[in-house]
C-alpha cells in the first residue's frame, strides 16, 4: 500500500453503509478510523479491511456523547496533523406513528441521528477551516427529503440533518471545505432489522421493506464518495428522483395520493 496521504473518520463504520464507506475510502488510499458503539463488529471490520491491505483502527464511541466525539476527532487530528474526511454516518431507524411516540423515543432518535451529526460537525469543521481543506459528509435519508408516514420521528431527524448540511455546504465553501448530504433510500443494511417499531408489528414492517429493490451498500458508498469529492450538495441515487420532484410539484394531488397510500399500507402493521 502507498504511503498514507489522507485520514478519515467514519462514525457507524462497523456495519452497513458505514462499513462500505470505510472500504471505499481504503480504495482511495485513506487511513480509516472506524468509530462505532459496537466493539465486536468494529474489530471484525478492522480485520477485514486489514486483510485487504488497508490501514485502519477501531475506536469505540457513542456519537450522542459530544465530549467523546470531540476527544476522538481532536486526537486523530493531533496525531496525523490533518483530517481529510469526516463521515457523520451513525444512525438508527424507528418506525411508528407520531401520536405513539414518547418523549423517550424522541430523545433516543434525535440524540443519535441529529446530535450525533452535530457533534461530529462541531468537532471536525473548525479543524478543517484551520487547515483549509476537508470533506464532511452527513448521512441523512431520502426520508429527509419529503414526508414519511409511519416513520415520522425518523423523518424529522433526517430533515434536520438535511437542513444543517445543505446550509453548511454554502457556509464552508469560503474555507475550502466540501460538505455533502448523503440521502440513501433503500440500501441493504442491518438498520432495518435493528430498528425500533413503536406500537407496530415489526415483522410486517420488514416484509414491506423487503418488497423494495435494495441497493448494495458498496454501490451507495462509491456514489457517496464520488459525490462528496465533487462537492455535491445532495447525494441521492433514487431512480427518477428529479422526475418525481417535477411531477409532484406540477401535480400535487398525486403526491397526496401516494402519501395516503403509504399511510394505509403502514397501518397494516399497527398494533391495536
Amino acid at each position: 500500500m502507498e504511503a498514507i496521504k489522507k485520514v478519515g473518520i467514519v462514525t457507524g463504520g462497523a456495519s452497513g453503509i458505514g462499513k462500505a464507506l470505510c472500504k471505499e475510502l481504503l480504495n482511495r488510499q485513506v487511513y480509516i478510523v472506524i468509530a462505532d458503539l459496537n466493539a465486536e463488529e468494529g474489530y471484525r471490520t478492522v480485520a477485514k479491511l486489514e486483510s485487504l491491505g488497508g490501514e485502519c483502527r477501531f475506536v469505540q464511541v457513542n456519537v450522542s456523547d459530544g465530549p467523546a466525539v470531540g476527544e476522538l476527532v481532536n486526537g486523530i487530528y493531533r496525531e496525523f496533523g490533518r483530517l481529510d474526511y469526516m463521515f457523520n454516518n451513525a444512525g438508527i431507524a424507528m418506525y411508528g406513528e407520531i401520536g405513539d411516540m414518547t418523549q423517550q423515543n424522541w430523545h433516543r432518535i434525535l440524540d443519535v441521528n441529529l446530535w450525533g451529526v452535530i457533534h461530529g460537525v462541531q468537532a471536525a469543521y473548525p479543524l478543517m477551516k484551520e487547515q483549509g481543506f476537508g470533506y464532511i459528509a452527513n448521512t441523512a435519508s431520502a426520508a429527509g427529503l419529503g414526508p414519511a408516514p409511519g416513520s415520522g420521528a425518523y423523518s424529522a431527524s433526517k430533515h434536520a440533518v438535511v437542513g444543517l448540511t445543505t446550509s453548511l455546504h454554502y457556509e464552508a465553501e469560503a474555507y475550502g471545505v466540501n460538505v455533502s448530504c448523503l440521502c440513501p433510500a433503500f440500501v441493504d443494511t442491518p438498520i432495518f432489522a435493528s430498528s425500533e417499531a413503536i406500537h407496530m408489528d415489526k415483522r410486517i414492517v420488514l416484509a414491506q421493506v423487503k418488497k423494495q429493490k435494495l441497493m448494495s451498500p458498496g454501490h451507495f458508498a462509491a456514489l457517496a464518495c464520488t459525490g462528496v469529492e465533487r462537492n455535491e450538495v445532495l447525494v441521492n441515487p433514487m431512480p427518477l428522483r428529479r422526475t418525481m420532484d417535477i411531477v409532484f410539484t406540477l401535480f400535487p394531488f398525486l403526491h397526496r395520493k401516494v402519501m395516503r397510500l403509504v399511510c394505509r399500507t403502514t397501518r397494516e402493521a399497527r398494533l391495536g
